[in-house]
């Protein structure tokens, strides 16, 4: 597929502002995606590039995370496994698996976290008692996550986030750290099934990476810089955001 400079430069771009909110709150793929398909990629191949992007951009992220010390890649090593292995089960099921049903309920899914993050007042930096052993259930929530990411996708990283601060008591800097690490372990798996297909645009993701890489680390030391009072805002709007961009073609089908 032919693509002319204009929308490469576009395409950089829109990589860019898409690794820097996902740094920092999730969501980044109500930028990327649309803008594959707003150059003329076919919707296979859109989702295909748009996981091969982000998964420069969440590494970038969490390397940033970890290098400041929010992430202990030693706690993570079961939930990385469980997660990519969800991933996969994921993807292969969703060649198999009637969908539909999930594009009215994770809007309703991501407006419940949108009200949760916006109602809670303990959404802060600080860590709590965790409710769940981590040991023991972060590793399910990776596979259950995972899961679905290979199947739908929309809103992974903010149900990671919301299931690591109320479920596991992780202070929401930390929280976002962690979500990068299993966000990008569960995109790489789903991506080896598109690889395998051969439905990924390489020169399209190729110039995505490049505002990836800047975007992802770029995001992910404002998320540090400013913590919770900047992280709880936008997990708020982004989350509601993806909730309407779900529920429109639903409430106002063409």
């Amino acid at each position: 597929m032919e693509l002319d400079l204009f929308a490469l430069l576009f395409l950089a771009g829109a990589g860019f502002l898409a690794a820097f909110l996902d740094a920092i709150a999730g969501g980044g793929g109500l930028i990327s995606l649309p803008a594959l398909l707003s150059v003329g990629i076919p919707p296979i191949a859109a989702l295909a590039t748009n996981k091969m992007q982000s998964v420069v951009g969440t590494t970038v992220a969490a390397i940033t995370y970890w290098r400041r010390g929010y992430i202990k890649f030693k706690e993570l090593i079961v939930p990385i496994i469980l997660t990519f292995v969800g991933s996969l089960f994921g993807a292969a099921t969703a060649k198999s698996l009637d969908t539909n049903f999930l594009t009215l309920l994770v809007p309703i899914l991501l407006i419940g976290v949108s009200l949760y993050f916006m109602l809670s007042p303990k959404m802060t930096d600080d860590a709590r008692a965790e409710r769940l052993k981590f040991a023991i259930f972060a590793p399910v929530m990776g596979f259950v996550f995972g899961f679905y990411d290979g199947i739908f996708g929309p809103g992974t990283g903010s149900f990671f986030i919301a299931g690591f601060v109320t479920l596991f008591g992780l202070g929401l800097t930390r929280a976002v750290g962690n979500t990068k690490v299993l966000n990008a372990i569960s995109n790489l798996a789903a991506l080896m099934f598109f690889i395998l297909g051969g439905d990924v645009v390489w020169l399209a993701g190729g110039v995505m990476i490049v505002g990836q890489i800047a975007g992802g680390y770029l995001g992910a030391r404002t998320g540090m810089c400013f913590g919770a009072k900047l992280i709880k805002p936008l997990i708020v709007v982004i989350s509601m955001a993806m909730a309407i961009r779900l529920l429109w073609p639903i409430v106002f089908p063409v």
